[in-house]
C-alpha cells in the first residue's frame, strides 16, 4: 500500500490560510488590497474581538453574481491571466489565494453590487462550504464580513496574542494602507467606536502630515538608474524610539526591508543620538519587471534585481534633503524680524494671540529724558518704551578669531596640513570669507551663561547655544570637506596591505572600487578571497582599515550598499573635532560668539553636532510672559 496520498481540499486550504492568513492583521490586509484594486475611493472597516470579526465595506465596483463563488476558490482571479503578468502587475492581489484562505478557517459573507444592478447579491461560506447565493439589498461596491475566524482550528486560535496586541497590528497595516493610497478615504472603527477618520488627499506628503500628526514634513527625491525613491520624513528634532515609524513601500506595496531600513538610517548619519530613530515613509519605483513580489507568502517582502540601486536611491532621497537643513528658519521670515508688530504705534501688539489686549492703542508714553536722572526723579517710573529695538549684527564683518586652543590632537594636525581652508578656522591672521545673512548669525548675541552657552534672541525667543557642541559640528564639516575635496595625505603602501574576505566579499567590494577611491583608498584583488588595498588617507590606521573594509564588504553583500568607510572618517573626523575645538567652561568674547554664528550659517547641518546632540534650546517669549503671569 502506498505511503503517498493527495491531502483533501479543506486540509490543503487550511494550510494556504496558515501561511497567507498568519493573523488577523494579514486578513485585514488582504481584504483591503482587494477593494483598492476594485477601485474603491472609499473603504470602511470595523473589526472586533482582536480581529475574530472584521467587516470592509467599499464603493468599488463590485462583482456579477456568477463570481462570487470562483471568487472563493483557491487561484481563482481576475488580475493575471499568464505567467508574462507576474512580472508586469500593476494590482495588489495576483494569486487568487486569499479569499479562498479564509474562507476555510472562518464564516464568510460576501455582498457585491456592480453599477446598474437593481440589487446586490450575497453568498455566505462557513469553513469553506458555499450556500447558495440570495438577492439582498445593499450599495454598490462589496461587503465581506468574517465571522469566528480559526474557529474551526483550534490549534491555530490559541496562538493569537492577546485582543489588544491584535487590534494594534491591524491599525498599524490599516495606517499603512492609508499611506500608501492618499487618495482613498478610510474609516476605522474599533468594536464599535470610531476610532481614526482620513479623508482623502491630494499628495503623499498631505497623507503622511495627516496620519502620523506631525505639521511639517519634509520631502526628498532621488533617482538612480532605473530605481525612484520619494520621501516624506520629519526633521532630526522629531524622533522615535524604535523604527516602528519607519515606512517602506516597493511598488507602492507595504513592505519590511533591513537593507532600505538600513539607508533611512544612514541618511541621518551624524544627525540623532544613539537609541533615536527617524521618522520617515519611503516609495521605491521601479520597472515592474526588476522586482520579484512573488517571493512571501504575505507579499511583506520584495527582492531588486539591483538591490545596491534602490539602497542609494533611498539614502539619496533623504540626504539630499537633509543636508540643506529646511527645519531651519529662512532669513525674511518674521521669526527673525527684528521689530515688535505694533510698535509703531507707542505700544506692544501681541499678534495670532487670542484673549489677548491689543495695547497698540494705548496712548504714547513719556519720552525719556537725555540728561543724567536722579533716583526721585519721576521718569525713572515710566516702564513702557516706544520700541522694543534689537541691534542684529552684520554678517560681513571680518572674522575674530577664536583663541589659539591647547591641546588640540595632533591628529588632526596631521591630517588637515595641506588643508588651508580647514587650517584657517583657527589661524588668528586668517578673516572669513563675507557671507550672506544666515539664521544663526541673525541672532542677537546677550552674552554667555556658565561659560558654556551662547544667550541669544530674536523677535520671538531666547536661543542658548551649546558653544561647544557648535563649534564641534563647524570643525567636524571642515575635516570632512576637506577629505571629500582630496586635501589630505595619501599614503602608498610599499607592499599593499592584504585583507582576507569571502570571495562573495571580494567580489562585492570592487564593484565599487572607483566609489572608493574617490574617498582616497584604492584597492585591486590579490586573490579570490582576499583584498589589497595599495593607498590609503595617512589618519586611518591599517587596523581600523581591515576592520572598516571587511564591514563595508558584508554591508554591500546583504544590503546593496554601504556607508562604512564615511561612517569611519566620520567618527575619526568627529573625535578629532571634539578634542580641538572650545570647550564647555571656556570664557568667549562677544566677538567670538558672533564669528561662531557666523561660522554655523555655512552649514546646514549646524543644528546638531556630529554625535546628533541638539545644538541649541530656544525658549519663547510666551512661555516667559506666562511663567511671569503676564499673560495666562
Amino acid at each position: 500500500m502506498s505511503d503517498i496520498h493527495v491531502l483533501a481540499p479543506e486540509v490543503v486550504d487550511q494550510i494556504a490560510a496558515g501561511e497567507v492568513v498568519e493573523r488577523p492583521a494579514h486578513l485585514v490586509k488582504e481584504l483591503v488590497e482587494n477593494s483598492i484594486d476594485a477601485g474603491a475611493t472609499r473603504v470602511h472597516v470595523e473589526f472586533f474581538d482582536g480581529g475574530r470579526m472584521v467587516k470592509v465595506i467599499d464603493n468599488g465596483k463590485g462583482m456579477a453574481p456568477g463570481d462570487l463563488p470562483k471568487a472563493l476558490e483557491r487561484f481563482a482571479t481576475s488580475k493575471i491571466s499568464k505567467t508574462d503578468d507576474l512580472w508586469k502587475l500593476r494590482t495588489f492581489g495576483f494569486r487568487g489565494e486569499a479569499l479562498a484562505s479564509i474562507a476555510a478557517v472562518s464564516k464568510l459573507t460576501l455582498t457585491s453590487r456592480r453599477p446598474g444592478d437593481e440589487q446586490a447579491h450575497q453568498l455566505i461560506s462557513e469553513y469553506g462550504k458555499k450556500k447558495d447565493i440570495d438577492k439582498v439589498g445593499g450599495s454598490q461596491g462589496t461587503t465581506i464580513l468574517i465571522e469566528n475566524l480559526f474557529e474551526n482550528t483550534p490549534a491555530r486560535l490559541k496562538f493569537l496574542k492577546s485582543d489588544a496586541a491584535e487590534n494594534t497590528a491591524i491599525k498599524t497595516t490599516l495606517k499603512a494602507m492609508a499611506l500608501s493610497h492618499f487618495d482613498v478615504e478610510m474609516r476605522i472603527q474599533e468594536n464599535g467606536k470610531l476610532v481614526a477618520f482620513w479623508p482623502a488627499c491630494k499628495s503623499r506628503k498631505e497623507r503622511v502630515e495627516q496620519i502620523l500628526e506631525i505639521k511639517t514634513m519634509f520631502e526628498g527625491e532621488a533617482v538612480r538608474e532605473n530605481v525612484r525613491a520619494y520621501a516624506v520624513f520629519a526633521d532630526p528634532h522629531n524622533v522615535a524610539k524604535t523604527a516602528k515609524n519607519i515606512w517602506l513601500f516597493a511598488q507602492n506595496r507595504w513592505i519590511q526591508d533591513r537593507s532600505l531600513q538600513a539607508a533611512v538610517n544612514e541618511a541621518y548619519r551624524n544627525l540623532l543620538m544613539h537609541g533615536e530613530y527617524p521618522i520617515a515613509v519611503v516609495w521605491v519605483e521601479t520597472d515592474p519587471d526588476c522586482v520579484d513580489v512573488n517571493i512571501h507568502p504575505t507579499k511583506s517582502q520584495v527582492k531588486f534585481q539591483e538591490p545596491s540601486l534602490a539602497f542609494r536611491a533611498v539614502a539619496g532621497a533623504l540626504r539630499s534633503t537633509l543636508e540643506t537643513a529646511p527645519w531651519v528658519p529662512k532669513m525674511g521670515a518674521s521669526s527673525v524680524s527684528p521689530s515688535f508688530g505694533g510698535a509703531a504705534q507707542g505700544g506692544v501688539e501681541f499678534k495670532g494671540t487670542q484673549g489677548l489686549p491689543n495695547f497698540a492703542a494705548m496712548t504714547k508714553p513719556a519720552a525719556m529724558p537725555t540728561e543724567n536722572l536722579a533716583f526721585d526723579d519721576s521718569s525713572l517710573k515710566v516702564t513702557q518704551f516706544q520700541k522694543k529695538d534689537f541691534s542684529f549684527p552684520t554678517v560681513n564683518q571680518p572674522k575674530v578669531s577664536y583663541e589659539t586652543l591647547a591641546g588640540a590632537a595632533e591628529s588632526r594636525q596631521n591630517f588637515v596640513a595641506d588643508s588651508a581652508d580647514v587650517e584657517s578656522f583657527n589661524d588668528p591672521g586668517s578673516e572669513a570669507t563675507p557671507a550672506s545673512a544666515g539664521y544663526w548669525s541673525s541672532l542677537e548675541v546677550l552674552g554667555q551663561a556658565n561659560l558654556t552657552y551662547i544667550v541669544t534672541q530674536n523677535r520671538d525667543k531666547i536661543v542658548f547655544v551649546d558653544q561647544h557642541a557648535a563649534h564641534e559640528r563647524v570643525a567636524f564639516e571642515r575635516l570632512m570637506s576637506a577629505w571629500k575635496g582630496g586635501k589630505i595625505d595619501i599614503q602608498d603602501f610599499l607592499f599593499p596591505l592584504a585583507i582576507d574576505m569571502s570571495p562573495e566579499k571580494v567580489e562585492a567590494i570592487l564593484t565599487l572600487s572607483s566609489d572608493i577611491e574617490r574617498l582616497g583608498v584604492h584597492i585591486e584583488a590579490l586573490g579570490p578571497g582576499t583584498v589589497g588595498v595599495k593607498a590609503a588617507p595617512l589618519f586611518i590606521k591599517e587596523s581600523i582599515l581591515s576592520t572598516v573594509l571587511d564591514r563595508m564588504a558584508g554591508e554591500i553583500v546583504e544590503q546593496g550598499g554601504s556607508y562604512s568607510l564615511e561612517r569611519a572618517v566620520g567618527d575619526i573626523c568627529a573625535t578629532m573635532a571634539c578634542h580641538s575645538v572650545v570647550r564647555a567652561g571656556q570664557a568667549l568674547s562677544i566677538d567670538q560668539m558672533k564669528n561662531l554664528l557666523r561660522e554655523m550659517d555655512q552649514f546646514p547641518l549646524s543644528s546638531f553636532c556630529p554625535h546628533g546632540r541638539p545644538v541649541s534650546v530656544e525658549y519663547p517669549f510666551y512661555k516667559l510672559e506666562k511663567d511671569f503671569g503676564r499673560i495666562v
